[in-house]
């Protein structure tokens, strides 16, 4: 039997987690520490494979500040024999992602994005590599439902759903597994439950062996098997790494034994990657003139410990987007605001990392009917768990859900029920009103009756740059605008 060892290391999501954070007498995460794990791996393990899973773009001000230059120039440093594209890749637009793929000295792929009047492919669908005689084919993997979650070309399309990307994967194994492929991967971002979903439609003759996913954010204790199919995530940033020590049975093209570990990436058993570390001084000392002006001093920092619940941060954020826009209500995406805390000292940096995803603001008359069935829609979705969206909500409203039963069971504003017939002013960011009939089940078509959603703001972030700049000895609080009663019976 022709037995040969194989590490595949994987990374997901990195979303401009460049640098080390201190946390318990520890230093945890960043690029420098991430390279110097994967140096030595490589080291000890002359068979290793180092794998992103889309979204390496945005979440830091280096990102944003160079349009994913910086990134792509330290993820060259990273050495990823291949990587895949995430919804966040499109951030800059269709024509500066392809210039940023010029830039990469690793190779990008993807099987389903394509220009919509010829089909044509953007990206190489796949890519084959040997190692110590082990052949293994990567494909690449982004479906529509993903790719909504970003401005997209009005040239680009992309398969509309998992069906139609298992039978892309289906095609393209059934082209290159004449060649002897040992060891089949896909690459998706497509969150942890299509990745489900897509492994129990593929055929096992496709011999398709792992998923490395990317998009949920997904922590996992060990990979998910399904139609013998190993599923795994690394969660999100750099704080860990994702590593398989396979046994690959050449005679059978199959798995014959694994280990899937979730590493830790710490001071304590990383050594840094010293010229990595020093192209990040270099990008940092760029802009930090620019960008380390104070802006304001709060009372305390404002905390967003986590995206499904109502937070400090997110009621302010609500409340300063509802008062510089004057709506009845602003519904801000819990999900752009990136960090689980804004410090008491507020600098442009900070404030840019924190709230990193810069975008329009548009306010819609909508009857009190309608509004009733935007917040219903929304949380009938979250309740069944077809949304990764939460929402924070500005001063003055409050909705009362119950998770043992998915009801909506009251609400209010500025203390009055929602009267149906009376014309209310909502204020969205663009993103979230683009997307109305995805996350909150009401079409664009239906909330501009009484009149066509206006632009009101052309950068959310210059409000939050001006607020701030302007107040000090500010506080937040949680007071309880979303009530989710019986939560534990969801968590059970």
């Amino acid at each position: 039997m022709d037995l040969r060892k194989l590490v595949l290391l994987h990374s997901n999501d990195m979303h401009g987690d460049f640098f080390a954070e201190k946390q318990h007498d520890k230093m945890v995460g960043g690029l420098s520490l991430l390279s110097g794990y994967i140096n030595s791996v490589r080291t000890k393990s002359p068979n290793t494979v180092f794998v992103v899973s889309g979204d390496m773009l945005q979440g830091s001000i280096l990102d944003t500040e160079y349009r994913g230059i910086s990134t792509i120039d330290l993820m060259n440093l990273l050495k990823p024999d291949v990587v895949t594209l995430g919804n966040h890749e499109m951030d800059y637009g269709l024509s500066h992602l392809l210039f940023l793929e010029r830039c990469a000295k690793f190779p990008v792929i993807n099987a389903n994005l394509m220009i919509k009047p010829t089909g044509t492919r953007l990206f190489k669908s796949h890519h084959i590599m040997e190692l110590n005689g082990i052949r293994i084919l990567f494909i690449g993997i982004i479906t529509e439902d993903i790719l909504h979650l970003t401005p997209s070309d009005p040239i680009l399309s992309t398969f509309v759903n998992v069906q139609e990307a298992a039978l892309e994967v289906e095609k393209i194994c059934n082209n290159y597994h004449s060649i002897d492929i040992d060891l089949t991967v896909l690459l998706t971002h497509v969150g942890y439950e299509n990745d489900i979903e897509l492994a129990k439609l593929l055929s096992p003759d496709l011999g398709v062996d792992i998923i490395i996913g990317g998009h949920s954010h997904t922590f996992l204790d060990k990979p998910t098997k399904v139609n013998n199919i190993l599923i795994a995530q690394a969660g999100v940033g750099t704080d860990f790494i994702g590593r398989f020590d396979l046994v690959i049975n050449m005679d059978t093209n199959s798995i014959h034994e694994y280990e899937w570990n979730l590493v830790p990436i710490t001071d304590e058993t990383c050594q840094q990657d010293k010229l990595l570390k020093h192209l990040l001084l270099n990008y940092t000392e760029q802009i930090e003139n620019k960008y380390d002006k104070m802006l304001c001093r709060m009372k305390s920092s404002l905390k967003h410990p986590n995206r499904y619940e109502e937070t400090q941060a997110g009621n302010m954020f609500a409340d300063i987007l509802k008062s510089s826009t004057g709506v009845d209500l602003f519904i801000l995406g819990s999900g752009s605001l990136r960090k689980e805390n804004l410090p008491e000292i507020v600098t442009l940096k900070e404030l840019k990392e924190f709230y990193p995803y810069d975008d329009k603001i548009y306010a819609l008359k909508i009857t009190g009917s309608d509004l009733k069935e935007m917040i219903t829609g929304f949380w009938d979705l979250y309740y069944r768990q077809l949304t990764h969206e939460f929402y924070q909500y500005s001063e003055g409203f409050q909705v009362v859900f119950d998770f043992s039963t998915g009801d909506v069971l009251d609400i209010f504003l500025n203390g009055n029920p929602i009267v149906a017939d009376k014309v209310y002013t909502i204020g969205l960011q663009n993103f979230h009103f683009l997307n109305m009939e995805k996350n909150f089940g009401i079409s664009i078509e239906r909330v501009s009756k009484i009149r066509e959603p206006k632009c009101v703001c052309t950068s959310a972030i210059q409000v939050f740059e001006e607020f701030f700049s302007n107040n000090n000895d500010l506080g937040g609080n949680v007071v309880g605008r979303i009530l989710q009663l019986n939560h534990n019976l969801q968590e059970s």
